[in-house]
This record gives C-alpha cells, sequence and structure tokens, in this order.
C-alpha cells in the first residue's frame, strides 16, 4: 500500500480525491487536510469521510504523494515543502501549468511565488507525457477545458491534419463545480436554472495554457457555463490541411488512442454528458461540416478533468497501475 495526503479536501476536487481514494485497492488517503493552518478541524460532510484536519506541513512526512486541491496561488510554498519532503506532488491548481513566469503574472494578476519550480514541473495531460509523469517529481494537472480540447486536437497537429494558418475555435460548455466550492452571484441556483451564458470570451485563463500545450495561439476558445453540476463538451471547429479529410481525422485519432483506457473515440453518433459523468473517460466524435472538420468531447470535469487525471498521475508517479481506482 501507498499513502497519499490531499490538501485543501474540503473542496470539489478534494471530495472527488476521497471517493476516488476510498476504493483504490492500492493508495488510501492517509492524511487529509484543508490548505489553511490553524482551522479548526472540519467533521466530515457525510458518515463515510473523514475529517478534515488543519494544515499541517509536518504531516506530509507520512505519505508517499501530495494532491494540492488548492486555491491558485496557494499550492507553490506547499509544493516546496512536499519536495522538499522527498514527495511526489500533482497540483490541481493552476500554479505550475505555465512555463513562463511573466505569462503566469500576466494570466493571474501576481508574480508567480516559485519560479524556480516551474522547470522541473511537468504538464500532466497523461495520454501525452506518460513517462515524464511517471519520473516527474511534481506534475502540473491539467485544467478541466485544456483537457477537453487538447486530448482531441493534439494528435491532429502533431499529425499535420490541421491548417497551419488558419483559426481553430474551441466552443465549450462547463458544469458549475467548475467554478469551484465558494458560493458567488453568477453559480447561483437561481441564477444558473434555465439560463445559458458565455463568459471569459477572450479573456479566460486557460487560454494561455491551450496555447502552450497546442504550440499555437491561433486557438479561439470561449467557455459557457451550463445549468448542470458536472460534465463538459467542447466542440472545436477545425480547418483541415489541404488532402486531409474528417475520415483521416477520425482515424488519426482512433490509432493514437486504440490503446489507451480513458479514452474512447466514436465510430459513430456523438458524446454526450450523461455518458462520461462520475467517469474518467474522454469521449471523442469526428464529423465533416461543410468546409470544417467538427470535434466533439466530452469529459467529467471533476474526474477528467481533475481529480481523475491527478490519480491517472500519481498513480503513475508511484509505480502503480494507471487505471486503479479509476475503473
Amino acid at each position: 500500500m501507498k499513502s497519499a495526503a490531499i490538501v485543501g479536501a474540503s473542496g470539489y476536487t478534494g471530495r472527488e480525491l476521497l471517493a476516488l481514494l476510498a476504493r483504490h485497492p492500492r493508495l488510501r488517503a492517509e492524511v487529509v487536510m484543508t490548505a489553511r493552518p490553524g482551522q479548526a478541524p472540519e467533521p466530515p460532510a457525510f458518515p463515510h469521510e473523514p475529517r478534515i484536519d488543519p494544515l499541517d506541513l509536518d504531516r506530509l512526512d507520512a505519505v508517499d504523494g501530495v494532491f494540492l486541491c488548492t486555491p491558485h496561488g496557494a499550492a507553490s510554498e506547499i509544493a516546496r515543502a512536499a519536495l522538499l519532503r522527498g514527495k511526489r506532488v500533482v497540483d490541481l491548481s493552476a500554479d505550475f501549468r505555465l512555463r513562463d513566469p511573466a505569462v503566469h503574472a500576466r494570466t493571474y494578476g501576481a508574480a508567480h511565488p516559485a519560479p524556480e519550480l516551474l522547470r522541473s514541473a511537468v504538464y500532466g495531460l497523461t495520454e501525452h507525457a506518460r513517462e515524464a509523469v511517471a519520473a516527474a517529481r511534481l506534475v502540473a494537472n491539467p485544467g478541466c477545458y485544456p483537457t477537453s480540447i487538447l486530448l482531441p486536437l493534439l494528435p491532429l497537429l502533431q499529425a499535420g491534419l490541421v491548417d497551419p494558418q488558419a483559426p481553430i475555435v474551441a466552443d465549450s460548455k462547463s458544469g458549475t463545480s467548475g467554478a469551484g466550492k465558494a458560493p458567488s452571484e453568477r453559480t447561483h441556483f437561481g441564477n444558473v436554472h434555465e439560463n445559458f451564458l458565455a463568459y471569459g470570451v477572450g479573456s479566460h485563463r486557460h487560454a494561455p495554457e491551450i496555447w502552450q500545450a497546442a504550440g499555437t495561439d491561433r486557438i479561439v476558445f470561449t467557455p459557457h457555463l451550463l445549468p448542470t453540476f458536472r460534465g463538459m463538451l467542447s466542440t472545436i471547429y477545425v480547418p483541415p490541411a489541404r488532402g486531409a479529410s474528417a475520415d483521416a481525422m477520425r482515424s488519426c485519432l482512433a490509432e493514437r488512442y486504440a490503446r489507451e483506457p480513458f479514452v474512447r473515440v466514436y465510430d459513430r453518433g456523438q458524446p454526450e454528458l450523461r455518458c462520461v459523468q462520475h467517469g474518467n473517460e474522454c469521449h471523442v466524435a469526428v464529423t465533416a461540416s461543410g468546409p470544417l472538420v467538427v470535434l466533439v468531447a466530452a469529459i467529467d470535469n471533476l474526474q477528467k478533468g481533475a481529480s481523475g487525471q491527478a490519480l491517472q498521475n500519481m498513480n503513475l508517479m508511484l509505480g502503480l497501475p494507471e487505471t486503479d481506482g479509476l475503473r
């Protein structure tokens, strides 16, 4: 058995990890803490959950791996302390996703608190970084929107099937849990119920992360808020390269992901949220539409978009079967 700490366990991603580790055959949640020192312990929200203790960095000595489910900006110091103790760290915040500290400062409005760690952080889109993740001490878990866009798009860019000059449009929709646990007027039930809207148009913080991983800033990304709790669907409008087709793109994705346990490429039909909710899979469909090819990808934003992918990465880092706790 291996052991892990969950820091920030009271949020949505922390609680999702608690549920995943409760059924994990080889990794247990040994230490469960908030991201704040000195706070009174939080009683279990449900009878089967453990108590959530205040942050105590010395308790990290007792574990093999550390999950950081903290707000952006709060993860860096805890990551530094865990790494100094020789622990493997998966950060679910955005602190280590952007390699350039100047880009991070522009995107998040503050200087990076641990720029010396950026060089060693591995961007943990597992299917495209498996060997690097397995050898890493620090993994930056990708954002949910980037995961839903990059998984279908990266193989096509790498294969030269996308027009290298034309823009790519990523139109993405997320359930409200993507905004986190803290209540706000925007995610209040009364403002979400029977409503639908775009937000962060032209300014969303995930755009630089998508551009960095895709190697191009030609991707126009617009997020939307769905009146659901969990689930994410991205519709990506791709201009094909000369001679490329929807069939060629579908074949490329099917071949690239044929042996991947968590990516399913459809032969027919379209992904739906209900097919991926409460699971770690990404479902992808490829369809010709006039001069464009339309990719539709669906994930659970709390699993493949956050905690499930984090566990997938930690399994690799600790030498455990990648699918443990996720089937």
